[in-house]
């Protein structure tokens, strides 16, 4: 037994050793990472930067550690040496424990300070008046589709994506009551209601349904009536003290949802480090425009990965068109399809480069 105890303090002490080689390569890394500051003019939060650093560090693991657990380490580790650098205050559509909140906190880390926002308006809002560096905000689910209050503030607002995240979403019933026989009234989200529409036609038949602007609103509505529920993410349960009366109750299992991280000003046109460019045009009213504009994205055999057409709200039967591209290696043909939609359409803007 006490050769046991031997092995073990022993190991301890490896351990413990190891805590202290960690500590001080953390510190200088730290350190190295503030002496960028001023060199960086301003960009303190560089998505494609992190993006290679992660990339690195899971193609150099040889485990036992799974990449996961590491990239999650390492997003933190990120995090905390970025607020030495600059802080930065991030909004986001709230309250706290929100879909939303769950995807700000992956792209900037636990030590990065979050704004909470009633509505994504609000997040255009103070991202553009500055009264935050960055926002988050989500701009298309894969069942229901676009997210249209974003895509009509990406038009009217002096803001530009720089980044992006795909996020699985699970949507669950929470409630004061601990019987799902007792529910009267279930709040959420329309995109949460829409995505589990089936299970409450089956469900909670009878139930009285009101929208809410967030699913993490309704879980604050919901912890403090009685007889009632909202349809919120798990982690919502916990931070309003509400019962998990049921788990994954969404009509479709895959169900992902794109989140996009926004800053003030105009995006750059330099692409020589964009993977991916996202932008919105509008036509005339011609035979074959449509064609036109998308023809040299055929012939330079770059992937359109998105179209979409939406009202431009300015003049009726008017459409603006979204759509986004994967630059790959084709950095100079990008370029020039872009300079020829430019010159093709009646409006143009590109909404990020990333």
């Amino acid at each position: 037994m006490l050769r046991e105890k031997d092995k073990l303090t022993t190991i301890r002490n490896e351990i413990d050793e190891v805590d202290k080689d960690l500590i001080e390569l953390l510190n200088k890394r730290a350190t190295l990472a503030k002496k960028t500051t001023a060199l960086k003019q301003n960009m303190v939060f560089d998505p494609t930067r992190e993006k290679k650093i992660l990339k690195k560090i899971k193609l150099k693991n040889i485990g036992p550690m799974a990449n996961k657990g590491l990239e999650q380490i390492y997003r933190e580790i990120l995090s905390v040496c970025r607020e030495i650098q600059t802080p930065v205050q991030v909004s986001y559509l709230g309250p706290e424990g929100s879909n939303t909140n769950e995807a700000t906190t992956k792209i900037f880390g636990g030590t990065t300070s979050l704004l909470s926002q009633a509505t994504i308006s609000d997040i255009f809002i103070s991202v553009e008046k500055e009264e935050t560096n960055f926002g988050v905000v989500p701009i298309e689910n894969s069942l229901e589709g676009p997210i249209g209050e974003t895509l009509d503030r990406l038009m009217d607002k002096n803001v530009a994506i720089i980044s992006e995240i795909s996020q699985t979403i699970t949507h669950n019933l929470i409630s004061k009551e601990k019987s799902v026989q007792k529910i009267k009234t279930l709040y959420s989200h329309p995109q949460a209601l829409a995505q589990t529409r089936l299970w409450i036609q089956r469900s909670l038949p009878n139930v009285q349904i009101k929208e809410t602007t967030s699913t993490s609103s309704a879980a604050l509505i919901a912890s403090k009536l009685k007889n009632t529920a909202a349809i919120a993410p798990k982690a919502c349960a916990k931070l309003y003290s509400l019962n998990l009366l049921k788990n994954d109750i969404q009509d479709e299992k895959n169900n992902t949802t794109i989140f996009i991280v926004i800053k003030r000003g105009n995006q750059d046109t330099n692409l020589s480090a964009a993977s991916k460019v996202s932008l919105a045009f509008s036509l005339e009213h011609k035979p074959g425009t449509l064609y036109e504009c998308l023809q040299p994205f055929k012939n330079a055999k770059i992937n359109l990965t998105k179209i979409q057409s939406r009202p431009s709200r300015k003049l009726q039967w008017d459409y603006l068109f979204f759509i986004d591209f994967l630059v790959g290696k084709k950095h100079k043909e990008a370029i020039k399809c872009i300079d020829k939609l430019r010159k093709t359409t009646s409006y143009f803007k590109i909404l990020g480069a990333f």
